[in-house]
């Protein structure tokens, strides 16, 4: 045996008696008793909430996206119900606590938050109108009284959604989404009013100041009017609009790699590469677009089955959140797949001009006669609609419309249920298909996990007609020397970790989910609705371990999660052989004056490992009586330890 197993088995006793004592309710009802945890074999990542803040506001988008400043150990949490960002105390990352709050003002909402090492803070603000021009608010995220923390405000683009800092501090950057107004011109035929979506790109001072508005430049997309679009991208809306690029095109988020920055256009299924020092948009690339046909769903809400099947539909990947990455020297980006339909207007009552939407049912396509003839092939087109098979799949009619013909040579789903990764050229090098549902799927268990819920309810099965988990918040993480993406699924709740380290074979490697299904009252369900990650490394944490700041827009939560990295005591091992002999290895330093070793052997270490291992679970053999305690050891312990631990329990 070698001397770095020698050392994992120490570490997995450390383990175990962490399990125990983790499944012990907490004081705190965010942190559910039984949190869901599915580890591919030799997993070497565990990824465990340790602390939260409970906002005591639910349905009401009191936790978005969360920033981390290392220096003030302080947690910025995106409050759009208060139109504030809340300010926590995470010194103490198991007992988050509110130190105050930045406001936006009377009738502003804050869409997003970044902050750089020295404390200099942007915001993106959302006017009362969401069709004015947006403001980005800087503030100093370590002031000792955060009602002068304000620096000032900087005019941007319209709804300014997603803010991101460059890695070198020089930029901050707003994807400014210009959505339209939500209602439509009295024929019904256009919005009333629909801005130009763009890009804010604002030169940062060096010192924490706020930049004036002579640092602040658009990029904007009207080069791109009236010229070709690569295949797949979309430009769409009302019968009445004038479609163009410089006001479909709706960015959504925002990441930077070594010069570059690139924007997910969500809607138009596309990401736009803009220079940062010019501030151009140089291209617009398209987004993956999965293949039902090979890669499986579960299209179905009805037929009371967790099941992926392949359907004769395509998936719009329609990206959300975006983060780039270094790899062997190059740069990539990976996106989540969450997918998101066009709806603006009023219902037709009281004098209103109707609502625009790009959503269908596939159901309803057939029963019209609008999927022109063979063009799913041998399908029964009958069989597909029965809503026990895919007849509720959410649809768009702004892909696969042969305008020639008057039907659909092609159907297309929203959102492609998975996560991909490109490279600085667009190509798509990795897409994690059908993993997502099929690891939910293999999860579901009445009581315990409930596949494809909603996060404002746990029934089963909810939402498998309309995204199914819906991946939409991501960031990338380096631990070790290895790197991870980091994803949230929206509904059904929790964080899928890749290995990302070799982007074309990226793989997973764990799932873990802080929520009870067996209840739908809030405070009890533990973390709903996950919308905005920050991952924290270990030599800017306040305890010195990898962390993963989670804000959930439904339960109002903000969770830290701690990132253990299962290699590092093989590592240390490996690095430091002299500190772990091998069976036969003695040299004379570590004899005593008896002539005897002062060191063990590795056959000693083992027999006390096993021995620690026995000894814990024998003090814990009344706790692993009580309904969901084994279950639970079960689920913590390292895959490795797992399999020996149910031979015991």
């Amino acid at each position: 045996m070698s001397r770095s197993i020698s050392r994992r088995s120490l570490t997995l006793c450390a383990a175990t008696a962490t399990c125990l004592s983790l499944a012990v309710p907490t004081s705190s009802a965010a942190i559910v008793e039984n949190v869901i945890e599915h580890s591919a074999a030799g997993a070497n990542l565990k990824v465990t909430p340790i602390g939260t803040y409970e906002s005591g506001v639910y349905e009401e988008s009191a936790a978005e996206i969360v920033a981390f400043h290392p220096a003030s150990k302080r947690i910025l949490t995106v409050n759009a119900h208060a139109g504030q960002i809340d300010v926590l105390d995470a010194s103490v990352p198991t007992k988050l606590t509110l130190i105050g709050s930045i406001s936006a003002g009377e009738g502003k909402e804050i869409n997003s938050v970044a902050v750089r090492p020295d404390g200099l803070a942007v915001a993106a603000v959302q006017q009362a109108d969401k069709t004015e021009e947006g403001e980005a608010l800087f503030f100093n995220a370590a002031a000792e009284d955060l009602a002068t923390a304000e620096l000032g405000r900087v005019m941007v683009g319209a709804l300014p959604d997603n803010v991101h800092i460059t890695a070198d501090g020089g930029y901050a950057l707003l994807a400014n989404e210009g959505e339209p107004s939500n209602e439509l011109n009295s024929e019904g035929t256009d919005y009333v009013t629909d801005p130009e979506g763009s890009v804010s790109v604002i030169k940062l001072p060096e010192d924490v100041a706020a930049p004036t508005q002579a640092d602040a430049r658009i990029a904007g997309f009207t080069a791109f009017d009236g010229k070709p679009l690569p295949e797949g991208v979309r430009v769409f809306g009302p019968s009445g609009h004038d479609s163009k690029p410089s006001i479909d095109f709706e960015p959504e988020y925002i990441t930077s790699q070594d010069g570059k920055a690139f924007v997910t256009l969500q809607e138009a299924n596309a990401i736009g590469v803009i220079d940062i020092e010019s501030a151009t948009v140089e291209k617009i690339l398209p987004a993956h677009i999965a293949d039902h046909s090979t890669v499986p769903l579960d299209p179905s809400n009805k037929d009371d089955k967790a099941e992926l099947r392949t359907i004769p539909v395509k998936g719009l990947s329609m990206p959300d959140s975006i983060g780039a990455f270094t790899a062997g020297g190059q740069t990539y980006f990976a996106t989540a797949n969450e997918g998101d339909a066009r709806e603006w207007g009023v219902e037709e009552k009281d004098g209103g001009s109707g609502v625009y939407t790009d959503e269908v049912e596939l159901k309803d396509v057939v029963e019209d006669g609008k999927v022109c003839e063979g063009a799913l092939g041998d399908v029964d087109l009958d069989k597909l609609a029965d809503k026990k098979e895919a007849g509720n799949l959410k649809l768009s009619n702004a892909s696969g419309w042969n305008k020639e013909k008057g039907c659909f040579d092609e159907l297309y789903a929203y959102g492609s249920r998975s996560f991909s990764i490109y490279d600085a050229e667009g190509n798509v090098v990795f897409d994690s298909g059908a993993e997502f549902e099929k690891i939910t799927a293999e999860l579901n268990e009445p009581g315990v996990f409930h596949h494809n819920a909603d996060n404002e309810s746990a029934e089963f099965d909810d939402r498998s007609d309309n995204k199914g988990p819906e991946p939409e918040a991501l960031t990338i993480g380096a631990v070790g020397d290895r790197t991870y993406a980091f994803i949230g699924a929206e509904r059904v709740g929790g964080v899928f970790v890749y290995d990302v380290t070799d982007p074309a074979n990226a793989s997973f490697v764990t799932y873990v989910n802080n929520r009870d299904f067996s209840t739908d009252e809030f405070a009890a369900a533990g973390d709903l609705g996950p919308e905005g990650f920050a991952f924290v490394d270990k030599a800017d944490s306040p305890n010195g371990e990898y962390l993963l700041i989670v804000g959930n827009e439904v339960s109002g939560t903000t969770t830290v999660y701690s990132v253990e990295d299962l290699l590092a005591g093989d590592k240390d091992a490996e690095e430091n052989p002299d500190e772990n002999p091998g069976d036969d290895s003695q040299d004379q330093d570590d004899q005593n004056k008896d002539g005897l070793s002062s060191r063990p052997s590795t056959a000693a270490i083992i027999a006390g490992s096993v021995i620690g291992a026995i000894a814990a679970l024998a003090a814990a053999v009344g706790l692993l009586r009580a309904p969901g305690i084994r279950e639970t050891v079960l689920s913590l312990a390292p895959a490795p330890l797992r399999e020996q631990l149910e031979k015991f329990l």
